[in-house]
């Protein structure tokens, strides 16, 4: 018995090894030079000196790193109705609908799309006089009182988050989809026999039952909203007010060379997604006290 128990843990210890050594190289090692590299001055080839502070304070001193948080509001507003769509998605095909394995196919397809070749698919899709455009036309909108998706600063954020809720509803149905079959089917029968109808199947036993994983897709795409990076990169480059955090960020880096300061941005962005992510799950917390596991 005790050598089972060796061969056990050292078998364990076998298979723990690789990943743990690949996390600690890619991940923790560079992550603790990033936190030392907040505290200097430097670029990439030079340190010209120890700061302090200094570069976290100019995060907060500066207005385009703010206005690169208000954009983050849009994307949160994005995922919102991206996951009120995918739950809805979900619940409909989680139960006999015909064609839909075709359905789940077609709506999971753009998540595997490659997210900088999503970008290219957009910009061209958004340019004026494009597709989107020639869809609208055929639709019977005059093309000249279109405005422009990407540089109208009234609503090229939101293309941007149109893109984002097109590419990640999918990701987020199946994910539903998943947690919806677990449930017991007794328990539809039984609610049927009661009268219940199918908004209160879905209030009172689908949702307290799959209470997990949606915590879990609110928790992932809130604190995805404050990171987006590749629609705005490769759609706009984050021109005409559409740079978020994570392209200034990119900019202050590569473009001004002020490894430093962009060093403290990330540290700082990820204080906010932790602090996020508490608050988020103190208040799901409070909403689900009173509710059971199915």
């Amino acid at each position: 018995m005790i050598g089972r128990k060796k061969e056990k843990v050292i078998t364990g210890a076998a298979f723990m090894m690789i990943p743990l050594c690949l996390l600690l190289v890619f991940t923790y090692i560079p992550f603790g030079k990033m936190f030392g590299y907040s505290f200097y001055n430097m670029s990439y080839t030079r340190v010209k000196g120890y700061v302090g502070l200094k570069n976290y304070i100019k995060v907060f001193q500066r207005d385009d790193c703010f206005k690169a948080l208000k954009l983050s509001l849009y994307y949160m507003a994005g995922s919102v109705i991206q996951l009120v769509l995918a739950l809805y998605l979900a619940t409909v095909l989680s139960f006999k609908v015909k064609g839909g394995n075709i359905y789940k196919g077609m709506i999971f397809f753009p998540y595997l799309i490659n997210g900088i070749a999503v970008g290219f698919i957009f910009k061209f899709f958004y340019t004026r006089g494009f597709v989107f455009d020639t869809v609208l036309q055929w639709c019977g909108f005059d093309p000249k009182n279109l405005p422009f998706w990407l540089r109208d600063q009234r609503i090229n954020n939101w293309s941007l988050v149109a893109t984002s809720i097109w590419r990640y509803v999918g990701q987020n149905t199946v994910l539903f989809i998943g947690a919806i079959m677990s449930v017991d089917p007794t328990l539809y029968e039984a609610s049927m026999l009661d009268g219940a109808t199918r908004f209160q199947q879905f209030r009172y036993i689908i949702l307290p039952s799959i209470k997990t994983i949606v915590v879990l897709n609110v928790i992932l795409s809130i604190t995805g909203s404050l990171s987006a990076f590749e629609p705005p990169y490769v759609i706009t480059s984050g021109a005409n007010g559409t740079g978020t955090y994570f392209v200034i960020m990119h900019q202050i880096e590569h473009n001004h060379d002020k490894v430093g300061l962009a060093s403290a941005m990330d540290i700082v962005l990820l204080l906010i997604i932790i602090a996020a992510t508490i608050l988020q799950k103190l208040f799901f917390k409070y909403v689900f006290k009173d509710t059971k596991d199915a």
